[in-house]
């Protein structure tokens, strides 16, 4: 209906009388400003249809029974990122935040994909196609054998993230090894994509005070974990309620039929069935950090 108010808007109305239209009255220009207004706004409605029949005719390809939703814009004014309560390392104040959801009253999940283990070509396509934001945070030890498909990811607007060098246990190495974990993930990011990582994901979600002294020495800035948990078949859930909440991180992984019985395509078609039906949207979590 607003697409439709605004080709109203834009293109006037056919009814009325067969008399030709008076030139309005005025200061020379007005007229050609006004129509050109008109001219943009019928243009900005027609790609916003164009867009909106594409993600139609994507969700169709891809198999999903309903077209993902919208994520409004980005806020303005980012949201306060604390560690969320029971999460707190000693000195936490001067720590990275560690935190599960991002507060914002918009229904908006967040999508994150953690390692690197599978590599399949449909599920950068059907992304792409399907225009879902994620963020991916990567184990080099898995990811080494094909930059080029990481590459290919981060061309299409995906931020690539920490989430260490050998997906170790944390607690169980010492400061400095845990140290040479985070910052060695830190320079391969930085040599192989061009940028260093303002997000560490701890392997497992494990970390004590060492883990966060390290990572904030690396440049990071926040350590999101996860509030659900998506697999091909199900999704799990670290609340009472057992559902989704405004601003929840969703965890995933790169996996593919030698873990799970299906593809990430698969997943993904399961995890936007849920989101969907619950009436939520996938939107960036850059966008709000």
């Amino acid at each position: 209906m607003a697409l439709a108010a605004l080709l109203v808007a834009a293109l006037g109305t056919g009814c009325g009388s067969a008399e030709p239209a008076k030139p309005a009255k005025g200061k020379p220009g007005q007229a050609a400003e006004a129509g050109g207004a008109a001219g943009a706004l019928a243009n900005s409605a027609e790609r916003l249809k164009a867009a909106q029949q594409a993600r139609i005719a994507a969700a169709k390809k891809w198999g999903l029974r309903k077209t993902p939703l919208l994520a409004p814009a980005a806020p303005k004014v980012k949201p306060e990122i604390t560690t969320r309560d029971g999460f707190e390392v000693e000195d936490q104040d001067e720590l990275p935040p560690v935190f599960t959801t991002v507060p914002t009253e918009e229904k908006v999940v967040f999508l994150t994909v953690d390692d690197g283990a599978e590599k399949d070509p449909e599920f950068i396509r059907m992304m792409q196609e399907l225009k879902i934001p994620y963020t991916a945070f990567l184990s080099d030890y898995l990811v080494r054998e094909n930059y080029p498909y990481f590459k290919q990811m981060q061309a299409a607007g995906v931020t690539l993230n920490n989430h260490t060098l050998n997906h170790r246990y944390m607690p169980g190495l010492s400061y400095e090894q845990q140290r040479e974990e985070i910052c060695g993930q830190q320079d391969t990011i930085q040599k192989q994509f061009g940028k260093r990582p303002a997000l560490f994901r701890p392997p497992y979600g494990n970390y004590n005070q060492d883990t966060l002294r390290a990572a904030k020495s690396c440049g990071i800035k926040a350590v999101p974990l996860w509030n659900a948990e998506a697999f091909v078949n199900r999704m799990d859930y670290r609340e009472w309620d057992r559902d989704l909440h405004p601003g929840d991180i969703i965890l995933t992984h790169f996996r593919g039929r030698e873990d799970w019985k299906g593809t990430m395509p698969d997943m993904i078609r399961h995890v936007m069935k849920t989101v969907t039906d619950k009436g939520y949207a996938v939107a960036r979590l850059e966008d709000y950090l």
